[in-house]
């Protein structure tokens, strides 16, 4: 399909929105956007190789014993990776065509005000993460700081806060500076898990055949269940995916675009998750910091895998737990991007990430990813619905920034669709996702269709009155 924008919107790009926001929600013109496919590509692969999707295939080893096997751990990533791709490419149009970002995306479907309240679905997800992930880099900077030290000093809290005021500094940067972070925690992430990759083929093959190659596994529900959460993993991501797709450079297909995804996802995925799954089987323990550090046994190459690790989660921190939320704070508060990337970092210091993992088992992360899953499912699947079923792609943008316009206070319909279809998900958590999705979107098209006749939200959709 084309990605001329005529047609798709009925103002020009460069608009001044009715609303006093801060210029970083205003739509983003073609010649501000800098970011070129070889970059995006670098910083798919920068966002996968992560310790937190490590740590989403150590969570396959339960007490020494691996839920899935080999076979069925990728049959699963790919299926995962597969629908994840389709959904990502499908959800970015809006915002590579318009040039709006997720939080003003939102308004087409539930409402100015409304808005906020699914913004703060994908907001507080990302936070967590933001946390989980720097104390996991902490932990990483904390053997650093143990082998300099040697041993006299041993304090991860006090690594995790040092961590997190760097990538608040860093991310006072903005979008821009994710280019070159996630090119260098590309290349270098990518050699470091190879080598780990290596030293695990060669002097642990016996328990990882043992504890996962050759588990029996299963093909029931466990199988299913790791296809969601590996999807929840990215729900988040995908959901607003408008801000990523905003800083393409113009001309680019959605053919072209939907590769952007598939090919780094399948690439920094399949590594990370094998070497996280390997890990675990190999010595038991979930935690990859902890496992790096028995499996190489070298304080030099600790070291070395350690530096690695902390500019990995420096880079999946940057592309997907901290431009979302600040520009949902943004939203809310009304303060300029950078006091809002401050407030998205003190945040993440008080999400009591270390709760989420523990060194026997991943089982409270993988319970935290299915339970936000089943609210970003249906609201994934009312974006959707709304852009391609409703409106035929056509986006009217100079409404959705007016105060008293069109798409001002709720939309009721959106509002009850997002809540059956999480609670239809919570009735069986393990697939909350997909669940969340069909109920969800159904919901929403139904709603739009038989009630609330009068309201401004069918207003340009096929069910105008």
């Amino acid at each position: 399909m084309s990605t001329n924008l005529e047609g798709v919107i009925s103002s020009e790009t460069s608009l001044q929105p009715a609303v006093d926001l801060d210029a970083t929600l205003k739509p983003r013109r073609a010649e501000e956007r800098k970011v070129g496919m070889l970059d995006y590509s670098f910083m798919w692969i920068g966002d996968g190789v992560n310790l937190g999707n490590m740590t989403l295939g150590a969570s396959l080893i339960v007490a020494g014993s691996a839920t899935l096997n080999l076979f069925q751990t990728f049959a699963a990533a790919i299926l995962a990776i597969g629908i994840i791709s389709i959904v990502f490419s499908l959800n970015d149009r809006a915002g590579y065509r318009t040039g709006i970002p997720y939080v003003v995306q939102l308004r087409m479907s539930f409402g100015e005000k409304g808005a906020v309240i699914s913004s703060l679905l994908r907001g507080i997800p990302a936070i967590v993460w933001y946390g989980f992930q720097s104390w996991i880099g902490g932990t990483a900077l904390n053997e650093i700081v143990k082998i300099v030290t040697n041993g006299s000093f041993d304090n991860i809290f006090t690594c995790f806060v040092v961590l997190q005021v760097v990538q608040i500094w860093l991310s006072l940067y903005g979008f821009h500076a994710i280019k070159w972070v996630e090119t260098l925690v590309s290349v270098v992430i990518g050699l470091a898990l190879l080598y780990v990759l290596g030293v695990l083929l060669t002097s642990y093959r016996e328990p990882i055949a043992a504890n996962w190659v050759t588990a029996k596994g299963s093909w029931g529900l466990p199988f299913f269940a790791f296809i969601m959460m590996f999807m929840g993993n990215y729900a988040a991501i995908f959901l607003s995916a408008a801000d990523y797709s905003r800083e393409l450079r113009p001309g680019i297909s959605d053919k072209k675009r939907s590769l952007l995804y598939f090919s780094p996802i399948t690439v920094a995925y399949g590594l990370t998750l094998t070497i996280g799954a390997m890990l675990a089987a190999a010595t038991g323990i979930t935690n990859p910091v902890k496992a790096f550090a028995i499996v190489v046994n070298n304080n030099y190459i600790t070291f070395i895998v350690s530096s690695f690790i902390i500019l990995g989660v420096i880079g999946v921190n940057m592309v997907a737990n901290i431009i979302a939320p600040t520009y949902v704070i943004t939203l809310l508060t009304k303060v300029k991007y950078k006091p809002a990337a401050i407030i998205t970092g003190l945040l993440a210091l008080c999400a009591f990430p270390w709760v989420l993992v523990q060194d026997s088992s991943a089982k409270g992360l993988g319970l935290f990813i299915l339970i936000y899953s089943a609210f970003l499912g249906p609201i994934v699947s009312i974006l959707l619905v709304e852009f391609y079923i409703l409106r035929k792609q056509q986006i009217h943008v100079e409404e959705l920034y007016k105060k008293d316009g069109q798409f001002s206070g709720f939309n009721p319909a959106a509002l009850i669709a997002m809540l059956l279809g999480a609670g239809a998900a919570f009735l069986l958590v393990d697939l909350a996702w997909i669940i969340g999705v069909v109920v969800g979107g159904l919901s929403y098209y139904l709603l739009t269709r038989f009630a609330f006749k009068g309201s401004s939200f069918k207003k340009g959709t096929i069910f105008e009155e």
